[in-house]
């Protein structure tokens, strides 16, 4: 529907004549912004008000989630006591005009409520100290009854125009929380408030460092979910090869695997095929994709509890790779399975990223591509190895796909692995095309392999293991789900 046509919907033509009712706060700042507001008269806001079928309000059950959430919010209160503490659920993002981004709440907010792809906008959690503890209220505006002008006039939260909204008693019986209007919220100022604390930022990040029993479980299931998107994308590798823009067509099968699956994607999906896979974060994704070339997808399926995946596989088109494109690929393995051999509690995160470059460093030195010896190379003052790989091997995974970036340093890079973490291992090499310090076979190769791998007790879980990842098992499994 186009602008024009919304306006004509939601405000019809009218009889001049008749006299207008006073507009509402909305519809003003509707008028202000675009022009085309126009007011409803009372006899139309009568009418609209009546002959609507009463509602049964069931309440839901609680949300697997909700127990989780009461801990955590615990271990907050815990951290900062006799501080009023404020997590916003934050606002859209305007993408063009009047028209928003899909809404996605703060993380620390739905990390702390259960409440996720379905939060609403502008709701706000205040833990309020009480004692030696603090108590927790949600506060959102909830659906308005049909004796208002909301539920036709107001497009950013009408029920004519984006359905059903819930109700106080709803969301309460879900999460587990007390629930009041956003009315009665009020603040002070002397809150420590989510969107301009970093120290509660900071805290909130350093919590999901370690994750709960209902997290670990949401990330086998979009890992399973991003499975399915991959072998969604194989079956239908033969129409990419056959559009201009191939690499839309992948992104597109992966896209409706995740929103069938899911809630979205947990990131802009890289469809990188030929060249294009040596572009670290290429999401254009606008190019052909050629039989004989690799395409480097990495993706992930957000679940509507917002905990994504984040794999990354590197494909053969033809459904073989050449000679050079399965040196290149096995080497980035060898990369990838020697860091994930070392990954136990009580090592240093930074660590695993050291073991893979040994490897990287090892095989560029093989191959001549390195002015010194793989050994000089790997020493801070050299690393020109990096050329290759100019990335990171791992980053926290979970409700946010790099989960826990506000963490402290000391706690994250330099910080020791515990069980529970999460995070991914995805070493890679890109040789881009007009390197000249590379042999012409090896330009435009670009190869990375990604896992996300859960620490256990006793040592580590790849949890996308079951993703093909060998050169003979990938070969294998397109040669399976081609046909």
């Amino acid at each position: 529907m186009n602008d024009d046509a919304a306006a004509q919907l939601s405000q019809p033509e009218l009889d001049e004549s008749a006299e207008p009712s006073e507009p509402s706060a909305e519809q003003a700042t509707l008028a202000a912004t675009t022009n085309r507001a126009a007011a409803f008269p009372d006899s139309f806001a009568e009418y609209i008000g009546s002959g609507w079928a009463d509602r049964a309000i069931v309440l839901p059950p609680a949300r697997d989630a909700a127990p989780y959430a009461a801990e955590r919010r615990r271990r907050l209160s815990a951290d900062f006591p006799g501080q009023r503490l404020v997590i916003r659920a934050g606002e859209p993002k305007v993408r063009s005009n009047d028209t928003d981004y899909p809404f996605r709440a703060d993380s620390g907010f739905s990390w702390l409520t259960g409440w996720g792809a379905d939060s609403e906008p502008g709701a706000v959690l205040v833990l309020e100290p009480a004692g030696d503890a603090h108590t927790s209220t949600l506060y959102f505006r909830p659906a308005a009854g049909r004796d208002s002008d909301e539920f036709y006039a107001n497009s950013a939260v009408g029920e004519f125009w984006i359905g059903p909204r819930p109700t106080i008693d709803q969301v309460a019986a879900e999460l587990g929380l007390t629930t009041l209007p956003l009315s009665d919220l009020e603040l002070d100022g002397e809150e420590l408030d989510s969107a301009t604390s970093p120290e509660l930022g900071q805290a909130l990040s350093e919590y999901r460092l370690v994750k709960d029993e209902y997290e670990i479980e949401q990330m086998r299931l979009a890992i399973d979910a991003t499975a399915r998107g991959f072998d969604d994308v194989l079956r239908d590798l033969d129409r990419a090869t056959r559009h201009a823009s191939g690499e839309r067509i992948v992104e597109g099968v992966f896209y409706t695997r995740a929103r069938s699956d899911g809630n979205a994607v947990g990131y802009d999906t890289i469809a990188a095929s030929g060249p294009h896979a040596c572009i670290l974060h290429w999401t254009r994704n606008d190019g052909p994709v050629v039989p004989g070339d690799l395409m480097l997808m990495d993706a992930g399926i957000e679940l509507p509890s917002l905990y994504t995946a984040d794999i990354t596989r590197t494909l053969p088109i033809a459904g073989r790779f050449t000679p050079v494109q399965r040196e290149v690929y096995e080497a980035v393995r060898e990369a990838a399975d020697a860091a994930f051999a070392i990954v136990r509690p009580g090592i240093r995160f930074h660590e695993i990223h050291d073991e893979a470059m040994k490897v990287i460093a090892r095989k560029t030195a093989e191959w001549g591509l390195l002015p010194v010896s793989a050994e000089e190379a790997l020493t801070p003052e050299n690393q020109q190895h990096r050329r290759y790989m100019v990335h990171g091997t791992s980053h926290h995974l979970g409700i946010d796909v790099h989960d826990c970036a506000k963490a402290r340093r000391e706690l994250y890079r330099q910080g020791e692995l515990k069980a529970g973490m999460v995070f991914t291992i995805e070493p890679g090499l890109y040789f881009q095309p007009d390197d000249l310090t590379v042999p012409e076979e090896f330009r435009g190769i670009g190869v990375r392999i990604e896992d996300d791998i859960l620490v256990t007790e006793s040592g580590a879980e790849n949890l996308s293991v079951g993703i093909a990842r060998s050169a003979d098992d990938v070969e294998a499994w397109i040669a399976r789900l081609r046909g």
